[in-house]
């Protein structure tokens, strides 16, 4: 089985820092095979004999926390899921224009919390689309406000058991 594994937290501002070779050469010794490093933001693509996605991360958060000394969140979607996701492009009636991100935010689990969509933030500059199962789908207006304020409200509203990701590296990982 094909497997995207998204780490949390990463190589951001020069905190955290894990070369995506050592993380290749790590993953490869614990078992994985085909493993491909996309971008230096934590997506690895890799193949996998087990099927049990929970177990999987438990594992990899144990192995990336003794090799590198620090907790890795990892959060999982089979191939199929990016697929799936990219195939029905969520995106596709957002008229784009040069201050407007796009995001897929992965949670670990269904989320317990109900909201109104689409949900709008405060100054109107996040918006979440879309909820579907464990991906949250939303954009940012970065002429109304900042990155850092749509990741806020996703956290308060999903919990710290989130990754974030733009369009166009989800893109990326499943080519």
């Amino acid at each position: 089985m094909t497997l995207i594994a998204f780490l949390r937290g990463i190589n951001v501002g020069g905190n955290h820092k894990v070369p995506m070779a050592d993380l290749r050469n790590k993953m490869a010794d614990w078992g994985f095979e085909n493993v491909k490093t996309i971008l230096n933001s934590g997506n690895v693509v890799f193949d996998c004999h087990q099927t049990n996605l929970p177990t999987i991360e438990t594992t990899l958060e144990a192995q990336l926390s003794e090799a590198f000394g620090f907790p890795i969140p990892v959060i999982l979607r089979t191939k199929e899921e990016i697929a799936d996701l990219v195939r029905d492009n969520p995106f596709g009636h957002i008229e784009m224009h040069t201050d407007l991100r796009l995001y897929v935010s992965f949670l670990k689990t269904k989320p317990n919390v109900t909201i109104s969509l689409p949900y709008t933030s405060d100054d109107s500059s996040f918006q979440i689309l879309e909820v579907r199962n464990c991906d949250v789908v939303s954009m940012l207006d970065v002429s109304k406000g900042k990155t850092v304020n749509g990741m806020n409200d996703l956290e308060k509203l999903f919990g710290k058991n989130i990754t974030t990701r733009n369009w166009n590296t989800i893109i990326k990982v499943l080519q």
